[in-house]
C-alpha cells in the first residue's frame, strides 16, 4: 500500500450474538477512502495489512479490535487510539463527533448511528455516515500529535495504546470469565472453584452457539449454581436464576459436568499479600484521590487515565508494582503523592474552590 498510516473504523452488531457481526469496514488514507462490505468479501486478507508496520488510527478502538480479532484472526500491530490520546490533552473520553467539532469545527451526521448495518442495500445516507467516521480522522491524528509532542506526552499515549492491544489479546479467556462476574469474586472455598468452572463452560458454550453469555446462563444463575453445587437435574430445578431451558439437554449436561469438574481445577495463583498499614486506609485513599483529580485537571490530563480508586488504594497500601508507581503515572504524581503520604506535605483549600499542596514540617 505504501502508506505509513491508515484510519480505520467498523460497523457491527452483537446484540444477539457472542461474536460481533461485522457489517462494514471503513479505511481511509492520505488521498483515498474505501468502504468494504464484509457480507460480499472475505476480510481475512486484511490480516496482512493489520500485522504490517502501518500505523492504524482508530477512535475508541476496544470493540473494533474484537471485531478484527474475530474476522481476521488478528489485531493491528501498531495502534493509535484518538479517544485514548485525547485524554492526555485534558479531554475525558470524547466521542468521535465531539472531537470533530472541537478540533475541526465539523459536525458529523447522526441519523444512521443506530441503523441496521446488516441490511442490504445500504442507503446513501448510511454510506455517508460510515465514510464520515474515517474521512477526517488522520487530520485529527495530526492535531493530536502536535499537542502531544508539544507537551511531551506522545510516549505516554503510545504506551497506553500498547497496553490496550495487550488487553485485547487476552480478552475472552474462558478460565478468567468468572472474574467479570462481580458476585463471583466474593465467593470462597469450593464455591469459588465451581464458579470458575461454570463461568468457563458458559463462555465456551456461548462461543459455540454464538449467543451472548447472558443468554446461555445469566450471571445470577452462574453464582447460584456455584453456591448450591447441584449434582442432578432435580437439584438444578431448585436453583434461582435458571429456567426450563437450563433443566434439559446440552445445557443441563454442561452445567452439571462443570460443577463436577470444579474439583479438578488447578489452584489459582496466589495473589501477593497486600501490605497492611495497620489501620483503615479509606481516609488516605479519599485524600489522595482528591489530589490526583485536582492535579490531573491542572495539567490537562483525564483523571480516569491516571488511575482508578483501586489503583490509588494499591498506591496508598504500598503494593509492589502498583500501577501508579510505574511509567508516566509515577512521573506525574509520584513526588507529590509521596510527600502527602509521608507527611511532608498537606492539602489545603486555595480559597477558590481548589486544593493546594503545601510543604509541612515533620
Amino acid at each position: 500500500m505504501g502508506e505509513p498510516r491508515i484510519a480505520v473504523d467498523t460497523e457491527f452488531h452483537r446484540e444477539k450474538t457472542y461474536f460481533p457481526k461485522v457489517a462494514m469496514v471503513q479505511v481511509a488514507w492520505s488521498d483515498g477512502l474505501v468502504l468494504i462490505d464484509p457480507l460480499a468479501v472475505d476480510l481475512r486478507p486484511m490480516a496482512r495489512l493489520l500485522e504490517s508496520d502501518v500505523l492504524v488510527v482508530m477512535h475508541a478502538a476496544g470493540q473494533d479490535l474484537e471485531v478484527f480479532n474475530h474476522a481476521c484472526g488478528t489485531v493491528p500491530a501498531n495502534l493509535f487510539d484518538t479517544q485514548l490520546a485525547a485524554g492526555f490533552i485534558g479531554l475525558s473520553s470524547p466521542s468521535l463527533a465531539s472531537l470533530h467539532e472541537r478540533e475541526l469545527g465539523l459536525r458529523l451526521p447522526k441519523g444512521d448511528r443506530l441503523t441496521d448495518w446488516l441490511a442490504r442495500p445500504l442507503t446513501d445516507s448510511q454510506l455517508d455516515y460510515a465514510a464520515s467516521d474515517v474521512a477526517n480522522l488522520l487530520e485529527i491524528h495530526d492535531l493530536l500529535l502536535a499537542r502531544l509532542n508539544r507537551d511531551g506526552r506522545l510516549a505516554w499515549a503510545e504506551q497506553e495504546c500498547v497496553e490496550m492491544l495487550a488487553r485485547e489479546r487476552g480478552r475472552r479467556v474462558p478460565e478468567d470469565a468468572w472474574r467479570r462476574i462481580k458476585e463471583a469474586r466474593q465467593l470462597r472455598g469450593r464455591a469459588r472453584d465451581v464458579v470458575r468452572s461454570v463461568a468457563a463452560w458458559r463462555e465456551r458454550r456461548a462461543a459455540d452457539v454464538d449467543q451472548p453469555v447472558r443468554h446461555v446462563v445469566p450471571d445470577l444463575g452462574v453464582v447460584a449454581v456455584a453456591q448450591r453445587a447441584p449434582r442432578t437435574v432435580d437439584e438444578l430445578r431448585k436453583i434461582r436464576g435458571l429456567d426450563g431451558r437450563h433443566h434439559k439437554g446440552a445445557v443441563a449436561e454442561g452445567l452439571l459436568a462443570a460443577v463436577a469438574a470444579a474439583d479438578d481445577l488447578p489452584p489459582l495463583a496466589a495473589e501477593p499479600p497486600r501490605p497492611d498499614s495497620g489501620n483503615d486506609v479509606r481516609a488516605a485513599v479519599t485524600l489522595v484521590s482528591a489530589w490526583v483529580a485536582q492535579l490531573s485537571r491542572d495539567i490537562d490530563l483525564d483523571p480516569t487515565l491516571v488511575g482508578t480508586r483501586s489503583d490509588i488504594e494499591d498506591l496508598v497500601r504500598g503494593v509492589d508494582d502498583a500501577r501508579m508507581t510505574i511509567g508516566w503515572r509515577h512521573q506525574v504524581i509520584g513526588g507529590p503523592v509521596d510527600d502527602l503520604l509521608s507527611g511532608r506535605a498537606a492539602l489545603a483549600f486555595d480559597g477558590r474552590g481548589g486544593l493546594l499542596l503545601e510543604p509541612r514540617r515533620v
